[in-house]
């Protein structure tokens, strides 16, 4: 992770849209109600998930590229850790990706070294809901 503590306030202030990587059809999953709770205090959001699906009203796309520029910037990824260095790689190969948040209990020091080299700001093992109950 390269941000520090006391930059995680600024970073989720600045970036108002986002994408979801993973945003669950069900309800009972954190990658279903992170999303939500944070729709509901402010946030536009979109995501991915590799099936079809309806969830909440979310736009849900098949893969990052197909997402709007603008969503893109900002990644919170709902992927279990060995996942993640393809992640990493799918960001950088997209390029525009600015931020990269790794859900509570989510990380990979080499996949974030990756990232990080790519000027890709990363938050590993943090839950927005509490960062958000924390800062706003």
């Amino acid at each position: 992770m390269n941000v520090a503590e006391n930059e995680i306030k600024s970073v989720m202030d600045k970036y108002r849209k986002f994408a979801v990587y993973g945003l669950s059809p069900d309800p009972t999953k954190p990658s279903h109600y992170v999303p939500l709770y944070m729709r509901d205090h402010g946030w536009e959001m979109v995501g991915t998930y590799p099936k079809p699906h309806e969830a909440n009203g979310f736009t849900i796309y098949k893969s990052l590229t197909e997402i709007p520029k603008e969503y893109r910037k900002f990644i919170d990824v709902f992927r279990a850790s060995e996942k993640i260095p393809e992640v990493v790689d799918e960001a950088i190969a997209l390029g525009g990706v600015e931020v990269l948040w790794l859900q509570l209990g989510i990380h990979h020091a080499a996949a974030e070294a990756k990232a990080e080299k790519a000027g890709i700001k990363v938050v590993s093992n943090r839950c927005l809901i509490i960062e958000h109950k924390k800062w706003f």
